[in-house]
């Protein structure tokens, strides 16, 4: 059953009034690969009545009053996206398209959308508390390096004059929230939460100030290792930052989700469609890439430098029961119109399910080694075998006729997976791959990969072999589809020559998939970004800035274009 979107829908549930009011920056998409579809089902199920306002109008109180006011407060995301990556390409152009707006338009979604849509409740509806969540406020709840100002900007929880902030999935958190402002007890001890403080509660890490990072890069890099190494549920301590005469007070993070919960939480009552009201102003292009898709596990220990998954989502990787998994197969397939097909099976990274290192559940993560780079660490004991037997389970299911595996996989965890790594990739490649099977090495000179914190080449063409050998033995034509980057920090034209000329002759392709390098917030890319600096502190690097030439990059290897001796490209080209 959908949340309700409309004052009608409410009294249909036969209730009176709201507990707590969801209002995002994307249409609303009643599936589990929805943020905000997610915690409003997660609220309801336990009991408080919820809510749900999408892409409001902020020029007046039409929408955000249509619900009335909560009981408890207001939940407010961005939507799946940090609002201002959505809005602007990675060189600083208005996109004029949004996979989660209706009739694809980009024009619903304010820059900076938390802000705004906190602005719009306290002119219309205020009353209730505003608790901000999703990647946008996760992300941005410490001073962190805004790319489109260019600056470094304050907590979010200061600028949108919020009363707290939900970090990382925050079912939990929200949960405890609701429960707290019920029964009338003070909610400021949440796991997971931020929120403004007059003083250091007892036991907490001051961070360096907001007045301290903007004056010195050094104590900006202190104080994003100080909050990059205390975001795993079972080292973490609280932490606190100064903005001006308040601190911004961090919780430590909420637990991780048991497996049982998080079958719960995917087996919620979904619709796994777009709501009426909003399906009748066009249709959603994010409902392509999610329809008959499942979610196996969450988290990530890949911890690539430029990724937010392994601070949002966190570094240990919970994984669903194949029971759970194959019985949401069972429904999709039960649905009318069905057409056989399972477009996804996978998660951040599709291979992750059921691999993790003992250790980490039992101590947290590492704080001195990465889990796969430079090579997959001896304590993660890599094992495809489970996912190899739920794939043949859910392809075993009546009125099943394809399971695809589409959301990339990390092929050094193949590769170094010996007693079943190939036995994976015939799997796949027998059943699973529809057409092309996508994996990102993202670059291939060692220094860039160094700092991007992803395995080298050989490793790539390792697995190439594996993919390729497999194909001839089942006789397929199948194709990997390789995804690079350009412009990461310590990346000059002169590495994108050695990109160009690796995947002519190795790989022998012409890649289109190259993104440029986006300093989202609060990742270790972005901080090597602004202050030009290793994440350790310890040595220079050097980092492109201007949007032209960072174009310039990409087109060296997408186009082939060449580099002019003389010119302004040329001189990056000797970094």
């Amino acid at each position: 059953m959908f949340i309700p979107t409309t004052a009608e829908e409410v009294r249909e549930r036969g209730w009176d009034a709201l507990d707590v009011i969801i209002v995002s920056g994307d249409t609303y998409i009643d599936s589990s690969y929805n943020g905000a579809a997610v915690i409003g089902h997660w609220l309801i199920d336990n009991g408080f009545r919820t809510g749900i306002i999408c892409q409001p109008n902020v020029s007046d109180g039409s929408d955000i009053t249509r619900l009335g006011v909560p009981r408890l407060f207001w939940s407010v995301t961005a939507g799946c996206v940090d609002s201002m990556v959505a809005n602007y390409t990675p060189t600083g152009k208005f996109r004029k398209d949004d996979d989660f707006t209706p009739g694809g338009v980009n024009n619903r979604r304010p820059d900076r959308a938390c802000i705004v849509y906190s602005n719009l409740i306290r002119r219309f509806a205020k009353g209730r508390p505003i608790v901000l969540g999703g990647i946008e406020a996760s992300l941005r709840r410490t001073v962190h390096y805004d790319a489109w100002s260019d600056s470094l900007r304050r907590s979010i929880v200061f600028d949108a004059k919020a009363d707290a902030v939900t970090y990382g999935m925050a079912e939990l958190s929200n949960l405890q929230l609701a429960q707290c402002m019920r029964d009338g007890k003070d909610w400021h001890s949440v796991k997971g939460i931020c929120y403004i403080g007059k003083e250091v509660p007892d036991g907490y890490s001051e961070m360096p100030s907001y007045e301290e990072c903007v004056a010195d890069k050094g104590m900006f890099s202190k104080a994003f290792r100080m909050f990059y190494e205390n975001c795993d549920p079972t080292t973490a301590s609280g932490l606190v930052q100064r903005h001006g005469d308040r601190y911004l007070v961090q919780n430590p993070p909420q637990r991780n989700l048991t497996p049982a919960e998080l079958d719960r939480v995917h087996l919620l009552d979904y619709e796994d469609a777009v709501h009426p009201f909003y399906a009748e102003e066009g249709a959603v292009k994010a409902m392509d890439t999610i329809k008959n898709s499942i979610t196996t596990h969450r988290g990530c220990y890949g911890e690539c430098s430029f990724c937010a998954i392994a601070v949002h989502q966190g570094r240990t990787v919970v994984s669903r029961s194949a029971d759970s998994i194959v019985e949401e197969a069972e429904r999709i397939a039960s649905r009318p119109g069905f057409n056989g097909i399972i477009y996804d099976v996978g998660g951040p990274t599709a291979n992750m399910y059921g691999i993790e290192c003992r250790k980490k559940m039992e101590k947290g993560a590492c704080r001195d080694r990465k889990c796969l780079y430079p090579r997959p660490c001896p304590s993660l004991r890599i094992d495809h075998s489970a996912q190899i037997a739920l794939l043949d389970r859910i392809k075993a299911i009546p009125g099943v006729r394809k399971v695809f595996v589409t959301s990339g996989i990390r092929h050094d965890m193949v590769v170094f997976d010996e007693d079943h790594g190939q036995e994976y990739v015939d799997c796949i490649v027998k059943d699973h791959v529809s057409g092309q099977l996508k994996i990102a090495p993202e670059h291939i000179s060692d220094e860039v990969l160094a700092l991007m914190g992803k395995p080298g080449p050989n490793v790539l063409l390792d697995f190439k072999d594996m993919f390729d050998g497999s194909n001839r033995r089942h006789g397929k034509q199948q194709f990997l589809t390789y995804y690079f980057m350009a412009a990461h920090p310590g990346c000059g034209n002169r590495a994108m020559e050695e990109l160009r000329e690796f995947v002519h002759t190795e790989l022998r392709t012409n890649p289109e998939q190259v993104q440029i390098f986006t300093p989202t917030p609060s990742t270790v890319s972005s901080l090597m970004y602004y202050t030009r600096r290793d994440y350790a502190d310890r040595r220079n690097v050097w980092s492109e800035h201007i949007p032209k030439l960072k174009q310039v990059q990409k087109d060296i290897v997408v186009k082939g274009t060449p580099v002019r001796r003389g010119s302004a490209a040329s001189r990056s080209a000797k970094r």
